[in-house]
């Protein structure tokens, strides 16, 4: 199997990182490799698309740190390829992460994704159900019995009687982000709450949300595949994370702490609510922000923890995954008019 891996840059990667392990598996496994920046593909005049991607040099490696610093070394080779040559092109890249100046990398692996579908690559997850959920109001388009009372604005003032609507207590975030930037709990008594307004406003539109109580315990991210809930042997992927005192935000990125989780009846009945249109969508793997029994994001974009989950359960969801995708390579060889790519992601 050929796989490549779109990230931002290769650079900013870590060793911890889901993509790593993917692709240190794969590796392992004998699989061919790439690691293809947003900034590196090309549409040719004969109308294929070619990417210069880093591919780790041919030998083993005994733990993600190696293989690690190999990509990021002078050992990684950096060679041209073409993009249709590749069986599965995995979307890792964090739209929300590209720097103010580069606006054109938000879209730019989903649309030479698209491209690259014409000529048979499964591309996960699909680049048509990404840009449906490329911000935070693709959790609106879910029932509203597993998410949070919301609005969404650039109104100041629609904010502030938000805020005395749910009693004087909201959660206000942009509504294109990740990592738990710009996240904020407002009181009806903040003092500072028009500045705060104001900075999130300055992100472009506002995602209000009705403040849980139970969301200062922390929150589960929970990882779905091919629709489901990730479980083997009783053990689910998924982490307990729980920010640090007097911080709001569970995010990893910020300091949040995680812990094992044991699956809830709530958390099978909200996997069971979002699977139909996440199937649709051709959302191959995604991450479920939950608290208690209300779904507050959906994670489509490299969601981050599952190497911990892994950990925290003394199993690896990562070789899940990339038996999945030879599973979906061998199918497609089956019988590749049988499927659209958003089936394939999910079958």
């Amino acid at each position: 199997m050929k796989i490549g891996f779109v990230v931002n840059k290769v650079t900013t990667e870590r060793t911890n990182y889901s993509t790593t392990h993917m692709a240190l598996t794969a590796h392992m496994r004998g699989h061919q490799v790439y690691y293809i920046e947003v900034a590196d593909f090309t549409l040719g005049s004969d109308e294929m698309v070619h990417a210069y991607a880093h591919k780790p040099p041919a030998r083993k490696f005994r733990t993600a740190s190696t293989f690690f610093k190999a990509m990021q070394s002078q050992e990684a080779l950096r060679e041209r390829i073409s993009v249709e040559m590749l069986d599965v092109l995995m979307l890792r890249n964090d739209p929300a992460r590209v720097e103010p100046h580069q606006s054109w990398a938000r879209t730019a692996a989903m649309n030479f994704g698209r491209l690259a579908l014409r000529h048979g690559v499964i591309v996960l997850n699909d680049p048509d159900g990404l840009s449906h959920a490329s911000n935070k109001m693709y959790l609106e388009q879910f029932p509203m019995s597993v998410r949070p009372r919301s609005t969404i604005t650039r109104s100041a003032d629609d904010i502030k009687a938000f805020i005395r609507a749910e009693g004087g207590r909201i959660i206000l975030k942009p509504l294109a982000g990740s990592g738990g930037h710009n996240v904020f709990l407002i009181s009806k008594d903040e003092p500072n709450v028009n500045q705060i307004i104001e900075a999130v406003l300055n992100d472009g539109y506002a995602l209000a949300q009705e403040y849980l109580p139970a969301a200062s315990k922390g929150d589960v991210r929970l990882f779905l595949m091919n629709g489901r809930i990730m479980e083997h042997d009783g053990k689910i992927a998924a982490i307990h994370r729980q920010g640090s005192t007097g911080e709001i935000r569970s995010n990893l990125t910020v300091g949040g702490r995680v812990a094992k989780v044991e699956l809830t009846d709530a958390m099978r009945e909200i996997a069971q609510v979002v699977r139909p249109r996440l199937v649709q969508d051709g959302m191959f793997l995604v991450g479920l922000d939950v608290v208690k029994d209300k779904l507050m994001e959906i994670n489509v974009f490299s969601p981050g923890g599952l190497v911990g989950a892994g950990r925290l359960n003394t199993i690896s969801f990562v070789d899940m995954i990339i038996d999945a995708l030879e599973l979906k390579v061998a199918h497609l060889g089956h019988d590749a008019r049988r499927y659209t790519n958003a089936e394939i992601a999910t079958l």
